[in-house]
């Protein structure tokens, strides 16, 4: 009896020890666990990331350090933990394998929220469309087309290819380029240009508007005209610059050849 008790008491100090240990661990390593927590919200709050974002890294962090806390933990109390560590990461492996889609998006959506390429309204070229930004989530961005369609992109596709965003700048420049006869009068056809030009309110006088001849085509003569717009002005100046050229070009006799050379802006959306 007396041999089962000392036994019991050679254990019970021989494993208080790592009990003991083992639970200093888990709770001081839980504390550090929700300071790390804590610290890395505020640090993502003060660089106003997005709070889905802000949510799902806070409780990655606290499960990926209890994880490691929890294995510390039983290493102390002399259990093996290799097995433990070569199952999770076999789970881990599988889980990246399966989702490796999901989350290359959700990578690319972090960093979108990151460094904002874009914002919700700006009107954008990416992943192969165009359109007004709507929603910039996790895992896909969707845009509102011109008429009024909804698409929805993958983040990865927008983040691996060119991004055109139209709305960053407060200015635009249009580009346009309209073709006369080569029986007009040149000088008549530049002052017509610039009278309107001049006598639109929303075309800015700096920079100052450009009105050159461009090339000598084979039915006709190019003029080129450039002027600076603001953003929001761009598709007013773009239709009411065509139909106030071809009534100006009308009542004056300047001939456009027929058909008529290229109208276009180079800047298009």
């Amino acid at each position: 009896m007396e041999g089962l008790i000392e036994k019991v008491q050679e254990l019970a100090t021989l494993y208080g020890f790592k009990v003991i240990a083992a639970i200093v661990i888990f709770v001081v390593g839980r504390w550090i666990a929700k300071l790390i927590e804590k610290l890395i919200v505020r640090i993502m709050n003060n660089r106003k990331i997005d709070p889905a974002i802000v949510s799902f890294t806070e409780s990655l962090t606290y499960i990926a350090l209890m994880a490691f806390i929890v294995i510390a933990a039983l290493a102390q109390l002399g259990i093996q933990t290799t097995s433990f560590i070569a199952i999770i990461g076999a789970a881990g492996l599988a889980i990246g394998l399966a989702l490796q889609g999901s989350l290359a998006n959700f990578a690319a959506g972090f960093l979108m929220l990151i460094f904002k390429p874009f914002k919700i309204g700006d009107y954008i070229d990416g992943g192969g469309a165009s359109g007004t930004v709507e929603k910039i989530q996790i895992f896909t961005t969707q845009l509102n087309t011109v008429d009024n369609k909804v698409i929805i992109i993958p983040n990865s596709r927008i983040m691996g290819d060119n991004i055109v965003n139209y709305s960053a700048k407060d200015m635009r420049r249009v580009d346009m380029l309209f073709g006369v006869s080569y029986g007009d009068d040149l000088d008549k056809v530049k002052k017509i240009l610039k009278d309107i030009m001049d006598g639109d309110e929303r075309i800015l006088k700096e920079p100052e508007v450009m009105i050159v001849l461009k090339a000598l085509a084979d039915s006709s003569v190019n003029f080129e005209v450039r002027a600076w717009v603001k953003t929001a002005n761009y598709w007013g100046v773009y239709f009411d610059t065509m139909i106030a050229v071809k009534k100006r070009f009308d009542s004056e006799g300047v001939s456009i050849p027929f058909p008529q050379t290229d109208v276009h802006f180079y800047e298009h959306k």
